[in-house]
């Protein structure tokens, strides 16, 4: 007999109680997923908050890169996660096409001392890796403009990986040159080359998205990511982080009418007035959303076995260079 999402609630509790775990939640988790989690973040955030935790075992509700960033962090906790569902965008780059992106700049005339390479968190531990390696770092939706400050007063091509857009937004932002591999451009005339990845949910935004709200609801703020496309978030009046977004809504008059460029379990949670998802499709992650709270209860189950399931392994020479580039990142 199917458990209803109760009893399965009712269940998970009854082995949080029983065993040294401690359940993360990413906010683009399902509703009922992360209202079980004890820790509930963004992805920086919860591998932050979960090394400081002195639980045996992390049961993560998120994405592979996710899991793989508190493994990193903290690799003698046992790090499970209910999927091991991937990132669209993390999927987009691995070490071999890190390898290649760099040749490409190498064929241009510019050499790896002359690079410094950034990757977006949204990267697997092996990219993380080959960037620690170059001497580069990790950097977030939130810091990547200071990250890309310190980055330029060393006088190097700053490669960004794997976001173009989070790329190029910042290059706007600071009035710096980008160009994307692959989109032609002349590498030694950009201050910021990007890899040609993007997040697919946040793509789902246009700007007749934006002027439909607009002429719809004359005055309404219309909040982004910077993961979205930069005619997108130029058309904006807010661009932020999931947490910066969250803190700039939370600030607003209740009367005060919004939408919001993200993905939609965020948003749905965000203020039940006056809020709006800027799309006429839904921008559901579909990989976020595969963790069911039957997983997280089967999860758990198995831990208590002895038999716990999808355990996050890193292997030592990534975990070391991975590890370097986002304590870079930390000590920014």
């Amino acid at each position: 007999m199917q458990l209803t999402n109760e009893q399965l609630k009712e269940k998970i509790d009854e082995l949080k109680a029983k065993l040294s775990v401690t359940v993360v939640a990413h906010f683009y988790q399902r509703d009922e997923v992360f209202e079980v989690g004890d820790i509930t973040g963004d992805s920086l955030e919860l591998a932050m908050k979960t090394k400081a935790d002195e639980s045996e075992f992390v049961l993560f509700c998120g994405v592979a890169f996710m899991g793989q960033s508190v493994k990193v962090l903290s690799p003698d906790k046992r790090v499970v996660m209910p999927k091991l569902a991937c990132c669209s965008m993390a999927s987009m780059i691995t070490d071999i096409q890190y390898d290649e992106a760099v040749r490409f700049l190498n064929e241009n005339g510019i050499d790896n001392e002359n690079i410094l390479p950034i990757t977006y968190i949204n990267s697997g531990a092996d990219v993380k890796a080959k960037v620690g390696e170059m001497g580069g770092m990790v950097c977030t939706s939130s810091n990547a403009k200071k990250i890309i400050t310190t980055a330029l007063s060393e006088g190097k091509k700053i490669l960004f990986v794997p976001d173009r857009c989070l790329g190029q937004n910042i290059a706007n932002q600071m009035g710096l040159k980008s160009m994307v591999i692959g989109q032609g451009g002349n590498p030694n005339e950009a201050d910021i080359i990007c890899y040609d990845g993007f997040c697919s949910v946040h793509q789902l935004f246009s700007v007749d998205d934006i002027e439909f709200f607009r002429k719809k609801y004359p005055g309404i703020k219309i909040i982004t990511h910077p993961e979205c496309d930069p005619a997108i978030c130029d058309a904006s009046d807010f661009v932020g982080s999931t947490s910066q977004l969250i803190n700039y809504i939370k600030e607003l008059p209740k009367d005060q009418k919004v939408a919001v460029g993200t993905e939609y379990n965020l948003v749905n949670r965000l203020r039940p007035e006056n809020t709006y998802v800027l799309s006429s499709t839904k921008p559901e992650c579909p990989t976020m959303n595969e963790t069911t709270l039957e997983d997280v209860y089967l999860t758990l189950k198995a831990i208590d076995e002895g038999t716990p399931i999808n355990e996050i392994q890193v292997d030592e020479n990534t975990q070391k260079w991975a590890k370097i580039a986002l304590e870079r990142m930390l000590a920014l």
